[in-house]
């Protein structure tokens, strides 16, 4: 089978990663490098060639897909340049940063025909798979209690700082988190409540590093979730994932060494308890699930399945702009202390 001839522009923490499963992979070729400055690679990537101009790049190479790990506000428009010039796509989260550009990237999916992925990491998860399935046999309605708190400092709170330039926390991690609760509950969702506080003067005035948000289901079920950036968030209680129903409680149990500022912690379980009323408690171990690069090579997969099968992927680019709306009206309701409708 010939690789997939592959272009990967955005070379931080995500963009290496995704870089790396396309090295090692026999589905992929890469045939470029984007950065829009110098950027310390890992040795496997070294020999690359590595340009700064995405669109150049792009006309230059005639790459088969384009791998879009770039900040969040160049996602769309990087998404539809590729898609116009013939390329698949996959793009990391969040899709875009307002549900029209978001709505755009897919509606150009479907008019080229060429495939859209979108990096929702956690679809790949063995565990989160399970607890999935686990909370769905329970039954509805159901309350989500999900946050990832991240103490970041040095590099990484740099990093979050420019992600924050258009993004905030609850935005850029919580369409993942979002989208687990959609994948529990067939309800739609139909109402967010946000509230957000910015707590350092390193932030920019307009915007936020702590916020947190409630969203209502149309079944009933509610679901709340937690996200903040910076050295001043506390590494206790920095990662709850609880699920309820009237039957039970599927949650996740981390280690006790566990850290925020550690990527792999991001997409770590290590124990997944399964309480049902009136009955002992299970406990699942996940001592054996795959780290934060075996994640990447799993999505890396997904995507040359996609490509080479030919998959419909209209649901998958529809739960992602739905997860989307609901993160953008949480970040609504923060500025303007409403509820908003969905």
């Amino acid at each position: 089978m010939t690789p997939i001839r592959t272009l990967v522009t955005g070379l931080g923490n995500m963009g290496r990663s995704h870089a790396l499963a396309y090295h090692d992979s026999p589905a992929f070729e890469i045939v470029g490098l984007v950065n829009r400055s110098a950027v310390e690679l890992p040795e496997a990537l070294r020999g690359y060639p590595v340009s700064t101009d995405f669109g150049e790049a792009l006309v230059r190479l005639k790459p088969d897909l384009a791998a879009i790990a770039t900040y969040s506000d160049s996602h769309a428009d990087y998404a539809v340049t590729a898609m116009e010039a013939g390329a698949h796509v996959f793009v990391e989260k969040p899709l875009a940063t307002s549900a029209a550009d978001a709505e755009r990237v897919a509606a150009t999916s479907r008019t080229t025909g060429r495939k859209l992925v979108v990096g929702y990491i956690l679809r790949y998860h063995p565990s989160w798979q399970r607890l999935i399935a686990e909370a769905r046999a329970m039954g509805g309605p159901y309350v989500f209690r999900l946050n990832l708190n991240q103490q970041s400092k040095g590099p990484t709170w740099e990093v979050h700082k420019a992600l924050m330039a258009t993004t905030p926390p609850i935005v850029d991690c919580g369409v993942h988190y979002v989208d687990v609760m959609c994948q529990i509950t067939d309800g739609k969702p139909v109402e967010v409540r946000g509230m957000g506080l910015r707590l350092s003067d390193e932030v920019a005035p307009e915007m936020y590093n702590y916020g947190h948000f409630q969203v209502l289901f149309a079944d009933g079920s509610l679901g709340w979730y937690e996200a903040g950036w910076g050295p001043m968030m506390s590494d206790t209680a920095f990662f709850v994932k609880d699920v309820v129903s009237p039957k039970g409680a599927v949650s996740i149990r981390m280690p006790e060494d566990a850290r925020s500022d550690d990527i792999d912690t991001h997409t770590r379980t290590a124990l997944i308890r399964i309480h049902r009323v009136g009955a002992p408690d299970e406990d699942l171990s996940m001592a054996d699930e795959p780290g934060h690069q075996a994640l990447c090579d799993r999505e890396a997969a997904f995507v040359a399945r996609a490509i080479t099968e030919d998959l419909d992927l209209s649901r998958h680019v529809q739960d992602a702009v739905q997860s989307l709306r609901v993160c953008l009206a949480a970040d609504e309701s923060v500025r303007t202390g409403t509820a908003i409708k969905l």
